[in-house]
């Protein structure tokens, strides 16, 4: 699991850190709003916690910010405010949770561990670009109409990004990113291999969605059954 914490307290930004990478989490901590809607919107990680009161751009605002782009990571609100209203107010905004100062740590794992079963329950269903199915419960992919082949977990995760980004183009950074880790030892040719590797179950299926390279820079899906019929 990767996480995103927003906290400009620079002291408990630190303890949290070293709690997390402790219980083996990932984590990248920025101090202000603005960076941290800028990392938030870059798709790679798993759990975002966001302070509401932060130099740059407030919580609230980087979360509703989130929301109408229909970012749906998982955001749990971290402050010192404790009225009921304020709680109201982030909820409303779109929090899936909410921490108050002080808190254990052993409240907040937990709630992050919570946080993260709630994303994994969306795995339990299709998601679907032309006529190439993906099915997250199942780990398969799926010829629209019958046909599927089974993925190995670095092809799914892999091929998940590509069906949340239809048509857009995927970094192979940010792949790595969100795959491997920032901090791993991955390259490019990683992700290389196994593209091909979904290359060749994509054309076992028989289907008009391919992969598609785009030099120097990554990979995106494109439907050439859509493409024909426009001319």
């Amino acid at each position: 699991m990767r996480i995103l914490l927003v906290e400009d307290e620079v002291r408990l930004s630190q303890a949290l850190v070293e709690i997390f990478q402790k219980n083996r989490y990932g984590v990248d901590a920025v101090y202000d709003g603005r960076e941290g809607l800028k990392y938030a919107q870059s798709g790679i990680y798993d759990v975002v916690i966001l302070d509401i009161m932060l130099p740059g751009m407030d919580g609230l605002s980087v979360l509703r910010t989130l929301r109408e782009q229909n970012n749906n990571v998982p955001i749990m609100l971290l402050t010192a405010k404790d009225e009921i209203e304020d709680r109201v107010k982030g909820l409303d905004c779109g929090a899936d949770d909410y921490v108050t100062k002080p808190f254990s740590t052993e409240e907040l794992l937990a709630r992050i561990r919570a946080l993260s079963r709630r994303k994994g329950d969306v795995k339990n269903t299709k998601t679907q670009f032309g006529d190439l199915a993906l099915d997250k419960g199942s780990c398969e992919l799926q010829k629209v109409g019958g046909g599927a082949i089974k993925l190995s977990l670095k092809e799914f995760q892999i091929i998940e990004i590509l069906f949340e980004n239809p048509t857009q183009i995927v970094k192979k950074e940010t792949i790595i990113e969100k795959i491997w880790g920032g901090d791993s030892d991955a390259e490019f040719n990683n992700v290389e291999v196994y593209i091909s590797f979904l290359r060749k179950k994509i054309e076992q299926l028989k289907v008009s969605v391919q992969i598609r390279t785009s030099r120097g820079i990554g990979y995106s899906l494109e439907d050439r059954g859509a493409r024909i019929e426009t001319k």
